[in-house]
């Protein structure tokens, strides 16, 4: 897996779990708890407390309107007289006198020319910039003002524009994992498109004239199917959703192969409602069908399986196909061969939503078939379900 992606994960657990400190520290300082020890135990909370306010306004970047909000708990956290966070392009977000934004800008125009701190003396506050270097360029610069500007607060601001920099990357990092994760899906989309569809309308086809009943009959089954593919939006759905739309591609499947194809459930109820990333369950089974069962001359059988084990739901596709090497399995799920695409970005999209841990197992050998093996966490509370409507 690549750094990228790897650092997405990360992002995105940072993140987290700074809010939810947040969220604890808050509700702990807002009692006045005693709990919270010495002068030094509620400093750091109150820290901490201050940085994860900040982090919810930076997450969309210093151009972002929400950036006017992350000022106070700065200044707050350097105890500043007032502080302003000024974009490379001039915009200016203020906590404090009005009357300092020429100020900060004459700062941020100094710091933002020469990519290092600046300490001035003004009429009414002295002030300190330091820049916020994101991505190997200055994205903004950090204006503290005080009565006096002492070195303690000069090296404070330094420290909180790194800090700010630091978040401006997370939030950089976890829009590409999204941005990749979306790719991922179109190129599922795109697999999907030209062999299946040429296929499935060329079985139609052929009961058109000898079997007008079937021909309808399968334009339906094509119709959900591809209405599901190609939907609009909605990252995630339900396990029983996605069986909805794996009966239709069997449907057309069967049109091919007849009784060469057989197709067995073996799902328990209460994993129906178990939430999925959107076509994670059929790429396998047309994998299953297109490289294990396809170049049999007898076919085969599928059997799909799903229960809850754990505070996991474990789908399973096993087929009785050809089989494949193992090695062979290893390579394509890392190299950029298109004729495993649907299996690799399964793989990639499950790693970069839940974790390595999380990737899927393959089980197969030539001859023997193959059964491949996905878990997803029972409990997705971030995860909203697009449910289709039959």
């Amino acid at each position: 897996m690549s750094g990228p992606v790897f650092a997405g994960a990360a992002a995105g657990l940072v993140v987290g779990v700074l809010l939810t400190l947040g969220l604890v520290l808050a509700w702990r300082l807002a009692r006045g708890s005693r709990e919270l020890g010495s002068d030094s135990d509620r400093a750091t909370f109150r820290t901490l407390h201050l940085a994860s306010r900040a982090a919810t306004h930076l997450r969309d970047g210093l151009a972002a309107a929400d950036v006017g909000r992350a000022a106070r708990p700065l200044r707050q956290l350097l105890r500043a007289d007032a502080l302003a966070v000024v974009t490379a392009d001039g915009a200016v977000a203020l906590d404090g006198s009005s009357t300092l934004e020429p100020d900060a800008r004459r700062v941020a125009e100094r710091v933002l020319a020469t990519g290092r701190r600046h300490v001035e003396s003004g009429d009414v506050e002295d002030a300190v910039g330091a820049p916020v270097v994101a991505g190997g360029r200055v994205a903004g610069v950090v204006v503290a003002f005080a009565d006096t500007v002492r070195p303690p607060l000069v090296r404070a601001t330094g420290e909180v524009a790194q800090w700010c920099a630091a978040q401006l990357e997370l939030a950089e990092l976890e829009a590409s994992r999204t941005a990749l994760a979306q790719a991922e899906l179109r190129a599922l989309r795109a697999q999907i498109s030209p062999h299946f569809v040429y296929n499935a309308l060329g079985a139609i086809a052929s009961f058109i004239s000898t079997d007008p009943e079937r021909a309808r009959d399968l334009v339906l089954d094509f119709a959900d199917f591809t209405r599901y593919s190609f939907r609009g939006r909605g990252d995630f759905t339900t396990l029983a959703d996605e069986l909805r739309s794996i009966h239709s591609y069997v449907e057309l499947e069967r049109a091919r192969f007849g009784e060469r194809l057989a197709v067995t459930l073996q799902i328990a109820p209460e994993s129906l409602t178990a939430v999925i990333p959107f076509l994670s369950v059929q790429p396998l089974v047309e994998n299953a069908v297109r490289h294990g069962l396809e170049p049999r001359e007898h076919g085969g059988t599928i059997v799909i399986t799903a229960r809850d084990e754990g505070t996991q739901t474990e789908i399973t596709v096993e087929d009785d196909g050809v089989g494949m090497d193992p090695a062979v399995v290893r390579e394509l799920l890392t190299s950029r061969d298109t004729t495993h695409v649907g299996l690799r970005n399964v793989d990639t999209r499950v790693r970069q939503l839940y974790g390595d841990d999380h990737a899927l197992d393959i089980e197969t050998a030539p001859g023997s078939g193959t059964l491949v093996r996905l878990r997803v966490p029972r409990s997705q509370p971030l995860h909203e379900a697009e449910v289709s409507v039959p």
